[in-house]
């Protein structure tokens, strides 16, 4: 069982982000307020379920949660501002979509840009430690893979249902064949050879 609170008597929101690691698309955040004494044996890291359980724990979280919203930054942005800073960002975006201004950020990872002069507490894999960070990590995960399968069928021939954007082999493959969509973020590695730049 994932703990519920870091402080008690805090309104506290989970924050986590989806997508970092991908070659194409936008990154995707989610902060989620949770009712201090709530509890929820099946919440957990949003990599430790199968997609069937991840979209319905959502409906749950949507259904249980004091307040929950999803913040966006597009490839282009991400582009400008590096994918560390534009994660952040979608935190932020998330955070400024929330019906109720939390007192307390739990933040999955390492590091995070400050938040209008609210505290906020970095977790190493804060997904398996804290629920309303999994609760994130769910809804970030979700609403991000429902944007990728959007753009599978615009793009099929970069197989974005099948791996979301990541760079599989079968991904770095189909930028070589096809070249970039307007998707694709072009300050990464695109063909996993350090080459940034095409001939076509």
């Amino acid at each position: 069982m994932l703990l519920p609170y870091l402080h008690k008597d805090l309104i506290e929101a989970g924050c986590d982000e989806a997508g970092r690691g991908c070659l194409a698309g936008a990154v995707y955040a989610a902060a989620v307020i949770l009712p201090a004494d709530y509890r929820n044996e099946l919440l957990n890291d949003s990599k430790e379920l199968t997609e069937r359980q991840r979209y319905r724990l959502r409906e749950v979280i949507e259904r249980d949660a004091l307040a929950w919203a999803v913040g966006v930054v597009s490839p282009e942005e991400i582009d400008k501002i590096n994918i560390l800073n534009a994660s952040f960002l979608a935190m932020h975006r998330a955070v400024d979509q929330l019906s109720i201004r939390p007192q307390h950020l739990l933040i999955d990872g390492n590091r995070f840009n400050p938040y209008r002069g609210i505290p906020h507490t970095t977790v190493i894999k804060g997904d398996g430690k804290y629920l309303s960070i999994a609760a994130a990590s769910i809804l970030a995960k979700t609403y991000r893979d429902d944007y990728m399968n959007c753009l599978d069928k615009e793009y099929p021939m970069y197989d974005w249902k099948g791996n979301k954007g990541y760079p599989t082999k079968k991904h770095r493959e189909a930028i070589r064949l096809y070249g970039t969509t307007p998707y694709h973020r072009m300050t990464f590695n695109l063909l996993g050879d350090g080459q940034l730049s095409f001939d076509f």
